[in-house]
């Protein structure tokens, strides 16, 4: 019923996912970040148990492939789900189990994991994987790319519905994080509200407590001053 990208940009380390189906509220169970660690997803019939128990194996620095397979034994209903995970040093583990429901399967690429499940065929994978390589620009540029790509292709074969994209670079919690939940062209609204994003929230960001700065900047004039430069630049 969905279909999701992961991706690495090493120039930067950060971490990005992205994902889109017909499918109630999908960024709320189905992706999972956090800088200098891991991107992971779980769709098909979601297991939210999975990040749950795997991003504090990735906080350890266990291999993605191990972990995918602790992960499965442990689940009687390996074989409905799908999993893959793309690690900080660009490691990726990926599975679909039997019972899936097609078109479903993955592709992978040089810091990128891509599946899906409940498709329209494998361009959407395909395509998905073409667009994100081709587009040159910021990380969440690339991601709505892709997803669009997919979404030509045929995306979900059911419609669409939700969708949601969250980017982590150096701290646990993200640097962005947004959602459509229900709407008839949620891609479209997820590009919106990057858009957005950048009026105000980007340059906002930078200025909160996080890994290299314990109590982040709250000189509100310093804040104010950097939002009015971000905006006239």
């Amino acid at each position: 019923m969905t279909w999701s990208i992961l991706a690495r940009d090493p120039a930067t380390g950060a971490l990005g996912a992205a994902v889109a189906t017909r499918f109630f509220a999908v960024g709320a169970l189905a992706i999972h970040v956090e800088g200098g660690v891991a991107a992971l997803a779980t769709q098909a019939l979601i297991n939210p148990m999975y990040a749950v128990h795997g991003m504090p194996r990735l906080r350890a620095g266990q291999p993605p492939e191990q972990i995918v397979e602790a992960l499965l034994a442990a689940d009687a209903g390996r074989t409905h789900r799908q999993i893959h995970i793309l690690d900080a040093s660009g490691r990726i583990a990926a599975h679909t189990g039997t019972d899936c429901v097609g078109w479903c399967g993955s592709v992978r690429g040089i810091d990128i994991s891509i599946a899906g499940n409940m498709l329209a065929g494998p361009d959407v994978v395909s395509q998905t994987l073409a667009a994100f390589e081709a587009v040159i620009g910021p990380l969440p540029d690339r991601l709505l790319a892709a997803l669009e790509a997919g979404e030509a292709a045929g995306g979900d074969k059911r419609g669409k519905q939700s969708a949601a994209l969250k980017i982590c670079t150096r701290d646990p919690y993200p640097d962005l994080d947004i959602r459509t939940d229900d709407h008839p062209d949620p891609l479209a609204e997820l590009r919106r509200l990057v858009a957005v994003s950048r009026q105000r929230f980007a340059a906002f960001r930078r200025f909160l407590p996080g890994a290299d700065s314990p109590c982040g900047v709250f000189d509100r004039a310093v804040i104010e001053a950097a939002i009015s430069a971000h905006g006239a630049s």
